[in-house]
């Protein structure tokens, strides 16, 4: 069970960016500080790996705040933060870390499924997202898009910190972001089909 918190934390955190959890994993596992990477996992704290994953943190930050190019830069993540949620999901339920006494014992039989399961997370998430943004830019004139940029940013680096140190608050927290997506659905529902009212209603003859 724990395994599959610290996976699903992790890949939901890639699906708002890609890079921070794959960044955050690599420096922890570097430093050796709640966590070590398994040996097929241990590239992500290399020194390419770090300066990669850094530079492109950096760029997702900045052009995720900019009205217009963030929703550009949700069509080209459409598929780097599903395949960033199938790594990390991997990585996280097969590594060592202060909470677990046995990795990965419930994946141990289908070493693919922990990375589909992260790709699937991610991209519903991400989904989310990207359905998300440019209503928000289109119903505040593209001023929505920095705090919503900042909020999905810190979102990010909690869920990987809470994933990695704390799996069982990482889950209370998923269950939140997934309580509010659906909210925003059926918002976003009612606007675009809202109910008649009683004085709407056809008169019959």
């Amino acid at each position: 069970m724990l395994e599959f918190l610290v996976g699903s934390g992790l890949a939901a955190a890639a699906g708002l960016n890609a890079w921070m959890p794959l960044f955050l994993l690599g420096v922890i596992d570097r430093f050796g500080v709640g966590i070590a990477l398994p040996e097929n996992w241990a590239w992500l704290s290399s020194d390419a790996a770090l300066w990669i994953t850094g530079i492109l943190l950096v760029v997702e930050i900045v052009a995720d705040k900019v009205p217009t190019v963030d929703s550009v830069n949700d069509v080209v993540q459409t598929v780097i933060r599903p395949a960033a949620g199938g790594v990390v999901f991997g990585a996280g339920t097969s590594a060592e870390t202060l909470r677990i006494d046995d990795p990965a014992a419930s994946f141990s039989d289908n070493g693919w499924m922990p990375v589909l399961i992260g790709v699937g997370i991610a991209l519903l998430v991400h989904l989310a997202k990207a359905a998300a943004r440019p209503l928000a830019n289109a119903a505040t004139a593209g001023l929505a898009a920095p705090a919503l940029s900042v909020a999905e940013d810190a979102s990010s680096f909690a869920l990987t910190i809470a994933a990695i140190f704390a799996p069982i608050l990482a889950g209370l927290m998923l269950a939140g972001l997934i309580a509010g997506l659906i909210a925003m659905l059926r918002r976003r529902r009612s606007r675009r089909w809202p109910q008649p009212s009683n004085g709407d209603a056809p008169v019959s003859s």
